[in-house]
Order: structure tokens, then C-alpha cells, then sequence
């Protein structure tokens, strides 16, 4: 069984790190109001209420030293990995429940075929109200329940990460993980992920928390 860590513990350096001076209370308060399904996740990458709140210019301003920024959510109930993802850029999260991130490093992965080999996942439970940086090189996707209450948490990256490509590219290299805007993806071969285009990379066990 795979073993969670606290995200306060040093095995966490490596991949990220915990951050403080935020005032989050209206953020939180106003991320109760979102939705939770009750058997899947949604991923919404920009509300333009709650980026009208004063946290958000303050993430711009201090947490990615002044580049436009888009804060949207990933709520609903998850218990497996299925893929794995990077950016060019930092992620903030803010867990407004408790939750678990399941989480590797982009140093790991077998070139030149952008394989990764699951068992080097390791998880981390994030309590409610922490912020999270995760940094470019780590790898990650939904976050997953921490109990069976399913999870709500904040997501912040430069604005457009995740949406739609406007251009098309050759799939070969490092460019077949290519997704979307900012967002390289390598999927499990067990998580139907092909069907809409994502590179099959993941070797190994399919991590399902419990199990």
C-alpha cells in the first residue's frame, strides 16, 4: 500500500513547497459555493468571481512576480492516478478540503520515449487551507480524496494553461505529450485517456489510493 505523507515532511522539498502570508478565508468561503460531483471530477480553469477577490492580485503580484494569472478548481471525487501532467510554470493549490496529491518528478522520466514508471509515485496529504507550490519539473494530476467526502481544491497557473491548442504540431519528441496550452500529458494505458488523444507513457501499476 502506498504510504502518504504529511506535506509538511522534507520528502516534499523535492517537489514543491508550502507557502504562507495568504489570507484565503473569502477564497474558501466562496469555493463551498462550487460544485461536487459525487462520482467524477471537474476542472473549471477560471471563475471570474473569485478572481475578483483579493487574493487572487495578491497570488499575481507576490506568487508569480506579476504574470497573468488564472485561478479556477478541481473538485469531485478521485481515488486513482491515470495520468500524470507538467507545466512550464509553478502551480499554486489551495486545498479547501483536506486531500491528497500523488506527485513524481519530471527528472524521472525515460528518454527518449517519455516513459515513467508509477512506482515512483509518492502521495502527500494536504490539509484544509494549505497553500502548495508545485514546481515545473514535478509531475501531477487530479487530486485525490482524502475521505469519502470527496475534495475541493483552488488551482492558480499562468492564464491560458490548459486551454484548447490553437495551433497543430507534429506528434513526435516531446511534443506528443503536448495536450494543451502549457500542459504535457502522459496517461495510463488503464485510464481511457487515448480516446481523446493523451500519450500512453505511464508503465507500472495504475495507483488507486487504498489498495
Amino acid at each position: 500500500m502506498l504510504t502518504i505523507y504529511p506535506i509538511q515532511c522534507d520528502r516534499f522539498l523535492q517537489y514543491g513547497r508550502v507557502l504562507k502570508g495568504y489570507d484565503c478565508n473569502d477564497l474558501l468561503r466562496k469555493m463551498e459555493e462550487t460544485p461536487l460531483p459525487k462520482d467524477h471530477t471537474i476542472y473549471i480553469p477560471s471563475d471570474p468571481e473569485m478572481e475578483k477577490l483579493k487574493i487572487f492580485s495578491e497570488l499575481q503580484n507576490r506568487g508569480f512576480g506579476g504574470m497573468p494569472l488564472q485561478l479556477g478548481y478541481c473538485n469531485g471525487f478521485n481515488g486513482k492516478l491515470d495520468a500524470v501532467e507538467y507545466h512550464r510554470s509553478s502551480e499554486i493549490n489551495i486545498a479547501v478540503s483536506d486531500l491528497i496529491l500523488l506527485v513524481g518528478s519530471q527528472h524521472d522520466l525515460k528518454l527518449p520515449d517519455f516513459t515513467y514508471d508509477t512506482s515512483r509515485i509518492e502521495a502527500f496529504l494536504v490539509p484544509a487551507g494549505c497553500v502548495v507550490e508545485l514546481y515545473a519539473t514535478t509531475l501531477h494530476y487530479a487530486p485525490c480524496n482524502a475521505d469519502n467526502s470527496g475534495f475541493r481544491d483552488v488551482v492558480v497557473l499562468p492564464r491560458g494553461t490548459n486551454r484548447p491548442l490553437e495551433h497543430s504540431i507534429i506528434k513526435e519528441f516531446e511534443d506528443k505529450l503536448l495536450f494543451a496550452k502549457n500542459k504535457w500529458l502522459i496517461a495510463h494505458p488503464e485510464s481511457g485517456l487515448d480516446k481523446d488523444g493523451a500519450y500512453i507513457g505511464l508503465t507500472g501499476q495504475n495507483i488507486t489510493l487504498g489498495e
